[in-house]
């Protein structure tokens, strides 16, 4: 394995890429080369014969040679064989984690908002507004007074910002199935069939949940 400056028309795509770059996502990708530079290298083995073929960034050596750049971060694995390579190629096109979906748009809203980001990030406009949406409410665009109270849980929803927020839970696996069943139950009981499968979870989980306040309340005398 060595990391070394090349010129990237030596470089040859593989045959069996599976990853396509729209010309939107193109003109962004090579806006992020414009303001980062290469930071990531291209990641090549050497054949038989002594071609480098790319095993990932073939999108960013392309642009690197339209834009006639001298030389690239390359980093060569050296001689491998085809199954080797074509599960190092694979791995390289995909993802294993997803994005905390608040931390993210804060993260986003930190870097100067969709408006800066959207010319070299991979964001479409349409995942932009979906982020921000999903935004918690900021209690100070409530506009509080200083004696008013914090709304009651269905009133949250009557925030002009949203209607639903999403939100994650983790759930051990020994109470995964009693979970299931229970909100399976709530949303069958109580009709929460009108929405979506997520909107309609969420609906049992606000129902079990003012349930359970009005019993504590009940037990408290409140």
């Amino acid at each position: 394995m060595k990391l070394e400056q090349l010129d990237p028309t030596l470089l040859k795509p593989n045959p069996w890429n599976t990853n396509i770059v729209s010309p939107e996502n193109e003109q962004k990708l090579e806006g992020s080369i414009d303001r980062l530079g290469m930071f990531k290298p291209v990641i090549v083995r050497t054949l038989p014969d002594g071609t480098l073929q790319i095993l990932g960034g073939e999108h960013r050596a392309e642009i690197a040679v339209n834009k006639l750049s001298e030389s690239i971060p390359v980093l060569n694995l050296g001689v491998i064989d085809d199954t080797r390579a074509k599960e190092i190629s694979l791995i390289d096109n995909g993802r294993y984690g997803s994005d905390d979906t608040l931390k993210l748009a804060e993260l986003l809203e930190d870097l100067g908002g969709a408006e800066v980001l959207s010319t070299f990030t991979p964001f479409s406009d349409a995942e932009f507004e979906s982020i921000f949406s999903a935004k918690s409410i900021d209690l100070d665009d409530l506009d509080l007074g200083e004696d008013d109270e914090l709304p009651a849980l269905g009133d949250l929803a009557a925030a002009p910002t949203q209607t639903h927020q999403i939100m994650r839970f983790k759930v051990a696996m020994e109470d995964a199935d009693d979970v299931t069943e229970l909100m399976s139950f709530v949303m069958k009981t109580q009709k929460l069939d009108q929405a979506d499968s997520l909107t309609n979870a969420g609906d049992a989980l606000v129902w079990v949940a003012t349930k359970y306040r009005e019993m504590m309340e009940s037990e408290n005398g409140g």
